[in-house]
């Protein structure tokens, strides 16, 4: 019988283990033989797909992490009119329901910008072009809503947005410091506060 080959499988299955591995132990701790070890796939097939272990750690962050990124903060904040209401939620449900794996690991983006931002710079440019992604869609939700009249007009939407994802990204390195999902209610209060000044008077 003839096995079928599926290359696009076969080239996710290589990303979902690179982002496995560098979750657990880091892009420096990520190793290939683990990577083959996790997939069961062999070295040229890897190789068929990426020139090597940098290229591999791309796609994660390009298509993996962002997607998170996307499905996390984005896409649900699109629901909502009212931005501040819209970004309460989405912190109100990472507070209700946590991710486990980032009560124990962290963001991943996080743990990326902090490895490797100081030392490699095609690395630093791709984990601050998701920074950016996520804080200008904030932004741009905080201007439509200094449109419709939820937001207050004297902000300045670009620094507020730039300020929340930084609190939240603070957050979870906490939480992974604590390994108490709890952490995010003690610094819950204080971005609510900062939500709710960006009201109109």
């Amino acid at each position: 019988m003839n096995t079928v080959r599926n290359p696009d499988q076969t080239r996710l299955r290589l990303i979902e283990a690179a982002f496995d591995e560098i979750y657990a132990n880091g892009y420096q701790g990520m190793r290939i033989d683990d990577i083959l070890n996790r997939t069961g796939l062999k070295k040229g097939a890897l190789y068929h797909h990426f020139a090597g272990k940098t290229e591999l750690a791309y796609a994660v962050l390009d298509e993996l992490i962002e997607k998170e990124i996307e499905q996390m903060w984005i896409e649900p904040l699109k629901q909502f009119e009212d931005p501040i209401e819209g970004i309460r939620q989405m912190i109100i449900e990472a507070r209700d329901h946590p991710k486990q794996d980032y009560v124990k690991c962290g963001c991943p983006l996080n743990n990326l910008a902090q490895e490797m931002s100081p030392i490699d710079e095609a690395f630093r440019i791709k984990i601050q072009r998701l920074f950016q992604l996520w804080i200008d869609t904030f932004a741009n939700k905080l201007k439509q809503g200094q449109q419709n009249g939820t937001v207050a007009k004297d902000i300045d939407a670009l620094s507020a947005a730039t300020f929340i994802v930084a609190s939240l990204e603070g957050t979870m390195s906490l939480i992974k410091a604590s390994q108490d999902p709890a952490t995010l209610d003690h610094c819950w209060f204080g971005i609510e506060r900062f939500l709710y000044s960006l009201r109109p008077s």
